[in-house]
Formats: C-alpha cells, sequence, structure tokens
C-alpha cells in the first residue's frame, strides 16, 4: 500500500472514530500513530510521537492559552460584562432597536477582555435578554441577538481561535490579532445594520405587540464612568500594551490576567474558593487545548509523511476548480461541519489538510486564517449543533422558550456572516491591512 493510500485511510479512519464517538484528540493520535507506523515503522512512530510532544508543547507561546481563558473567567465572574452592557444601553436605548445594537457593541468590547464566545453567550443570556424582553422585544430577537455577536468574541483580539489558528499555520500570533480587528468591526457594523433592517422591515419579529411599561431610572453619567473604568482599563492593559509594542502575546495575557484579579478583588467577587474553582476550570481548558494541539501537529506530520496535501493542492489547483474553487470548498466544508462539531475540533481536522493546498495557492495565511475563523463561528449559530444556542438556553432555562425560536432568532445574523464572509474574501484588506503595518 503506497503512503497516499494510508493517508487516505487515515483520514477516513479519523471520521469514522469521530462519528463513533471517540474523543477527537485521541483519535487523532490513534490514527497519525497507525499511520506513521504503516508509512515508516513502529520505531520512527513511537519517536515522531516523543517529538511532537516535546517540541509542539514547550513553547513559550503556549503560556498565552491558561493566561487568556484566566481572564476571561475572572472578568465573567467580576460582572465587567454587566457593566459593558449598562454602559451601551444607556448610550444607545434611545435610538430604535437600540438595546439590540447595544448588545451588539458590548458584545464586541466584551470579546476585547475576553476571547471566548462562550463566555460572551453566557454573561449576555443574563445580562441583556432580560432587559430587552421588559423593554418590548421578543424573547427570539433578543436570544437571536446574543446568539449572533456572541460570535464575536472569537474574532475581535484576544481570540482563542486565533492563537489555536496560529499555532498550527505556524504564523505569529500577535499579526493574528491585529488581522481579527477589521473583520470583528465589520461583523459588529453588519449584525447593527442587520438590527436596523429588521426593526424597519419585520417589527413584528423584533417587537412584541404590547406597550411596554418601562419605568427605569437612567443612570447618570458619573455612575456611567464608574461601571467604563474597568473595561477601559482592561482594554487599554491588554490591546494598548499588544499594539503598542510594549507587550508581546504572551506577556499581554499576563498582564491582563492580572488586571482582570485586581478587579475582581476589588469588587469583593472573589473568594478562595470561587477562585481555586476558576484556577481548576482554568487546568482543565488549557490542558484540553494543549492535548488537541498536540494531536493535530502529530496528525499533520503523519499526512506530510502520506503526501496527502500535495496530492491535494497538486489535484485541485491545477485542475478546473482552481485556487477560489478550493476556497468555496473549504468554506462550505467548514460551515457543514459547523453543524455538527465544535469549532477547535473543525479546525483541528481541516487545518493540516487545508493549509499547505492554501499555501500551494499563493494565499496570505493571515487572511486565510481570518476566513476560517469566521466561517467557523457561523456553526455556532446553525442547528442542530449550535453550541451558542444552547448555551443561552440552558442559561436561560425558561421552559416557555424554545431551542427553535432561538435559531429563528440568529438566522438573520447567519445571514449577515456569510455577507461579511464574501466581502472579506473580495477585499482581503479587511484583514491583513492591519497585520502587515
Amino acid at each position: 500500500m503506497s503512503p497516499l493510500e494510508i493517508g487516505g485511510l487515515a483520514i477516513a479512519g479519523l471520521l469514522v472514530l469521530i462519528y463513533v464517538g471517540m474523543p477527537i484528540g485521541v483519535s487523532m493520535l490513534f490514527v497519525s500513530f497507525i499511520g506513521v507506523s504503516a508509512i515508516r515503522g513502529e520505531a520512527v512512530s513511537m519517536r515522531m510521537l516523543g517529538a511532537v510532544a516535546n517540541n509542539s508543547l514547550r513553547e513559550y507561546l503556549y503560556a498565552i492559552v491558561p493566561l487568556f481563558v484566566l481572564m476571561g473567567l475572572l472578568v465573567t465572574i467580576s460582572k465587567v460584562g454587566k457593566d459593558t452592557f449598562d454602559v451601551f444601553q444607556r448610550l444607545m436605548g434611545r435610538i430604535t432597536a437600540g438595546l439590540g445594537i447595544a448588545t451588539v457593541f458590548a458584545n464586541a468590547v466584551f470579546a476585547a477582555i475576553t476571547g471566548v464566545s462562550i463566555a460572551s453567550a453566557t454573561v449576555f443570556s443574563r445580562v441583556a435578554v432580560p432587559e430587552m424582553t421588559r423593554h418590548g422585544y421578543t424573547a427570539k430577537f433578543a436570544t437571536g441577538v446574543v446568539a449572533g455577536s456572541s460570535v464575536l468574541g472569537m474574532l475581535i483580539p484576544p481570540s482563542l481561535l486565533m492563537i489555536v489558528y496560529a499555532v498550527l499555520a505556524e504564523e505569529s500570533v500577535g499579526r493574528m490579532f491585529l488581522a481579527g480587528v477589521g473583520p470583528g468591526l465589520l461583523l459588529a457594523v453588519a449584525f447593527s445594520v442587520t438590527i436596523f433592517l429588521l426593526a424597519w422591515l419585520k417589527p413584528d419579529f423584533v417587537f412584541t405587540p404590547e406597550k411596554p411599561e418601562t419605568h427605569d431610572a437612567e443612570i447618570g453619567w458619573l455612575a456611567l464612568v464608574r461601571k467604563a473604568v474597568p473595561i477601559i482599563f482592561l482594554m487599554l492593559l491588554v490591546l494598548g500594551g499588544l499594539y503598542g509594542g510594549f507587550l508581546n502575546p504572551t506577556e499581554a495575557g499576563a498582564a491582563g490576567a492580572l488586571g482582570a484579579l485586581l478587579i475582581a478583588l476589588l469588587r469583593r467577587s472573589l473568594t478562595p474558593r470561587s477562585f481555586w474553582r476558576l484556577l481548576v476550570e482554568t487546568g482543565q481548558i488549557t490542558v484540553s487545548v494543549l492535548f488537541l494541539i498536540l494531536a493535530a501537529t502529530f496528525f499533520s506530520r503523519m499526512l506530510a509523511l502520506s503526501g496527502v496535501p500535495r496530492f491535494l493542492a497538486e489535484t485541485m489547483l491545477s485542475g478546473p476548480i482552481g485556487p477560489y474553487g478550493f476556497l468555496l470548498l473549504y468554506l462550505l466544508l467548514i460551515v457543514v461541519l459547523g453543524c455538527l462539531i465544535d469549532s477547535i475540533s473543525i479546525m483541528l481536522i481541516l487545518l493540516p489538510i487545508a493549509l499547505p493546498v492554501a499555501e500551494a495557492a499563493g494565499f496570505d495565511l493571515i487572511w486565510f486564517g481570518v476566513l476560517t475563523v469566521v466561517a467557523v463561528e457561523v456553526g455556532l449559530l446553525t442547528p442542530p449543533f449550535g453550541l451558542s444556542v444552547y448555551i443561552i438556553k440552558s442559561a436561560i432555562n425558561d421552559r416557555s422558550l424554545k431551542v427553535s425560536d432561538i435559531f429563528r432568532g440568529a438566522l438573520p445574523f447567519v445571514g449577515a456572516m456569510l455577507v461579511s464572509l464574501a466581502l472579506i474574501v473580495a477585499f482581503p484588506a479587511i484583514a491583513t491591512w492591519l497585520a502587515r503595518l
């Protein structure tokens, strides 16, 4: 059996193992070990596994994963997300569908200090949805806005998915973070335009028929400033240090985690027991991410030995499909897989195969990474998997709210994401201009 055939069987075997329920990391390690053994022998496979475990995880860069995860958890527990929403509610509450737009921009700012979509979905489903429904918005629209805007957490830096992509593509994490700024702002604007259009064209989708009776005490400007100070402090600390060239990504993560810890302590929202729980959760998330990266690295080396990426590059790029045909198929495959499995798993399965083809096609790998992250995030909103939708459902815990209603509410924002994806394909500078400075 040729190495190419062994590589093809390894990919098929990986899909079968995932389908029957084996964890993705374990599946990747298993098929990679068997594949390298079949191509080069068991001794080489053992040495390669040891080399991958040593080389792929000892990098100083990997310290960024637990630091940004810890920062996100601390920010969530210290109620910075609620303050962010309160600030934008005060600024935009009088605009038509202003609470929906406030939720989008609050999510964008919250994303800039957490980097995890799940955290955004959890926080704003508890903060924004009750406020929006109380002010006369339909539950379907309110949850759809939260689900849609939560994807900004994985695009606007710092972003866990950007870190994973940078590691797999051997690109600079700092440049990937910079590349996420333009597309993140584009998505925020696209979501806001979508909300305006829905309020104008389909008001029954956005607003309930009965007029709400709300008598809110307006937040004073001094109280507003007090709520905004911690948010601005963290953004200046992390993003200012990173983009100003004072801190590298790992140092920015450390500074952000320390800043978030100080805010949590000053607000007395942290007890020794809750802090220990956060540290344990940080460790669990970090270990799972690093284990998946190890497995994906071994998988990519096995594929390189088999020659599968080279064969795909020659077949697809020299045939009638061409580079942009390959890109279209790749993005469609990501969106389809997003209906079935989680974001990181999609990237770990596809990138070892797709990156060599993208490089052979002459694509900018920073731009290609942004397209990958946006397409992957579409899967957070599409049935039947739709992780953000299920997170919102579990966080709200309202029996009258159906999962199908949240999916319907999120559907317009899926459309906005696909339009934004097309714009980034047509105008790569949206993603690359800042990263190339």
